[in-house]
């Protein structure tokens, strides 16, 4: 009876382990999430002209600090935006970011950016700009602008490089109510331009980054903040939401119902031993 007591004991201890592997896994990918930019799919078309409609509502929003820019010169010592929120949608195809921000004003010259990496390279988040302990590497940069009206393809490999793609894939479009701007991108997930584009596969994280410049002018006319004069973020994750996977779920239901069914075998021998 001992020694059957031990086996069954003994599978039942590699279960329960099993059981905390898998929820233990599932935690770490909730806890990455918390500081993440993830866009939700949806099967109806994505709002990319509208930042009002409902489907907004179904993505999670996440809030994000923003600094005046210090790393280039022509810093700045205020910014106006000091935090914006986030949500995206995504339809297996396509990728939508919905930006939202306090701006007292509207103004021509009013503008946002979002800026990934490209590739494995690190890059820092200032234009992907050589630094201490990193190496430096291309970003795309989506940017709007309201007077323009548009979104503009861009790419960069530190300061000063900033140039505008040949092909242009990105949309954008931004609506200004109650003092709060609110600016759409849109891209297709993947592009034929691995070299220049962010690629976004479903599932994955990559870092995104933000830049708002208020476009107001001062007593002398001249524009509070342009060109490297704005307000940034550091890198913070994104991940296009893929289809439903359940098989975790499905693993640890097993293996909670394995351990299970070796304590009620093992019940049952002790009883019959006990009876005996």
């Amino acid at each position: 009876m001992t020694r059957v007591m031990h086996r069954h004991m003994k599978h039942s201890a590699i279960a329960a382990a099993a059981v905390a592997v898998l929820l233990a896994g599932t935690a770490n990918g909730l806890a990455q999430e918390s500081v993440a930019v993830r866009a939700t799919m949806t099967k109806g078309p994505l709002p990319v002209d509208d930042p009002n409609a409902a489907a907004w509502n179904s993505a999670p929003q996440a809030q994000f600090p923003m600094s005046p820019q210090v790393h280039w010169q022509n810093r700045i010592q205020e910014a106006t935006v000091k935090d914006l929120k986030v949500r995206a949608l995504n339809d297996g195809q396509n990728v939508a970011v919905l930006l939202e921000y306090a701006d007292p004003t509207e103004d021509p010259a009013d503008a946002a950016a979002l800026e990934f990496m490209v590739g494995d390279k690190k890059a820092h988040f200032a234009h992907g700009q050589p630094m201490a302990q990193v190496e430096g590497g291309p970003v795309n940069i989506w940017f709007w602008r309201n007077k323009d009206g548009k979104g503009v393809d861009m790419s960069a490999k530190g300061f000063g490089t900033l140039k505008t793609q040949s092909h242009q894939d990105v949309t954008a479009k931004g609506a200004y109510a109650n003092g709060t701007w609110k600016v759409i991108f849109s891209r297709a997930m993947t592009t034929e331009h691995p070299a220049e584009d962010m690629q976004l596969k479903p599932g994955e994280f990559i870092n995104i980054a933000f830049a708002v410049w208020d476009g107001r002018k001062d007593g002398a006319g001249d524009l509070v903040e342009k060109g490297s004069q704005k307000a940034v973020s550091s890198w913070w994750y994104f991940r296009a939401e893929a289809p439903p996977d359940y098989s975790g779920y499905i693993y640890a239901a097993l293996a909670m119902g394995l351990a299970l069914a070796f304590q009620f075998v093992l019940i049952r021998k002790l009883k019959k031993g006990q009876s005996a």
